[in-house]
C-alpha cells in the first residue's frame, strides 16, 4: 500500500502560516517530519480553489523535494500551477485530481498529465458524489476512457471513489459503495487500475477523540477491498500501526512484534 501524507492542507495552521510567510524552512522541517513517520509520497495543497497557488505551489513543492526527495501528490485546481511544480519535481507526480466536472478544465489537466507523463487520480464525481456503485463505476469508466484517449495508461490512473464522511445524510451507504466500487475496480478492469481513498473523509465532523479509531478501521476495511494507495495523517500512531499491519499481512514488510511496541 502507497502511504501518502495529507497533513500539509489548508487546516494545518502552523503550515498555511509558513506558506504565507514564504517560509520554505519550515516548509521543509514539516515534511522531514511526515517523511520520517512513514510517508512515501507528499500531498500538497495550499487553497482550495487555486487562488494564489500559482505561486505558492511552485515554493511549497520546491521545498518538499529538496527536505525528502519523495514523490509528490500535486493537490491543485489552478493548471498554470501545476505547469510551474510538475517540473520541480524529481519523481512523476500525481495530480491530485479530475472528475466528471467542468470538461474544459479536464481536458487540459489530461493534456498536462500526458505531455509530462504524470499519474492522475480519477475521482468518481460529477458535481455531487453519487450515492450507488453503478454509479460510482460509471463516472470512473468515463474518466478512465478519456485518460486512456489522451494516451494515460491505466498503470498511471488512481480511481477514488470518493469518500464522505458517515455522519452524512446516506454516509453509510457512500462508504459502503466506495467499498465495494474498490472491489470491483481490483477485480475486474484490465489492464489494473489503482485505487486510492482520502481516509480521513469519513469522521469529518466527528468529535475529535473518535477519529483516530475510525479512520484506522476503516483505512482496514478498504485495504481488505483491495485498497492501492491512502490519503492518511501519517502523524497519528494509530493510522501507522494499521499501515505497518496492513503491510505485514500483504507481505510487503517483515513483521516484528518491536515495531509497533
Amino acid at each position: 500500500m502507497i502511504v501518502i501524507a495529507e497533513n500539509l492542507h489548508t487546516r494545518n495552521k502552523k503550515y498555511m502560516e509558513a506558506v504565507k510567510k514564504k517560509d520554505s524552512k519550515s516548509i521543509a522541517r514539516l515534511s522531514k517530519e511526515l517523511a520520517d513517520a512513514g510517508a512515501e509520497v507528499i500531498n500538497i495543497q495550499c487553497s482550495l480553489d487555486g487562488s494564489g497557488d500559482a505561486e505558492a505551489l511552485p515554493m511549497v513543492v520546491e521545498a518538499v523535494v529538496k527536505a525528502t526527495g519523495l514523490t509528490i501528490s500535486l493537490d491543485s485546481r489552478n493548471i498554470e500551477a501545476l505547469k510551474k511544480a510538475v517540473p520541480l519535481c524529481n519523481k512523476p507526480p500525481l495530480i491530485n485530481y479530475i472528475s466528471a466536472t467542468e470538461p474544459s478544465d479536464r481536458k487540459k489537466l489530461l493534456s498536462l498529465a500526458a505531455d509530462k507523463k504524470t499519474n492522475l487520480i480519477i475521482r468518481a464525481s460529477r458535481n455531487v458524489v453519487p450515492s450507488s456503485l453503478e454509479a460510482k463505476l460509471q463516472i470512473i469508466e468515463e474518466l478512465m476512457e478519456e485518460a486512456n484517449a489522451a494516451d494515460i495508461p491505466n498503470e498511471r490512473l488512481f480511481a477514488d471513489p470518493s469518500i464522505v464522511h458517515i455522519g452524512k445524510g446516506m454516509g453509510q451507504d457512500h462508504l459502503i459503495n466506495s467499498h465495494d466500487c474498490i472491489r470491483a475496480l481490483t477485480e475486474m478492469v484490465e489492464p489494473p487500475i489503482n485505487t486510492i481513498a482520502w481516509i480521513s473523509n469519513v469522521s469529518a465532523g466527528m468529535p475529535r477523540k473518535l477519529q483516530p479509531g475510525m479512520n484506522s478501521v476503516f483505512l482496514s476495511y478498504l485495504a481488505g477491498a483491495g485498497l492501492d494507495a491512502a490519503m492518511v495523517d501519517v502523524l497519528d500512531p494509530e493510522i501507522r500501526k494499521t499501515i505497518y499491519m496492513i503491510k505485514s499481512f500483504r507481505d510487503e514488510v517483515v513483521f516484528s512484534p518491536a515495531d509497533i511496541s
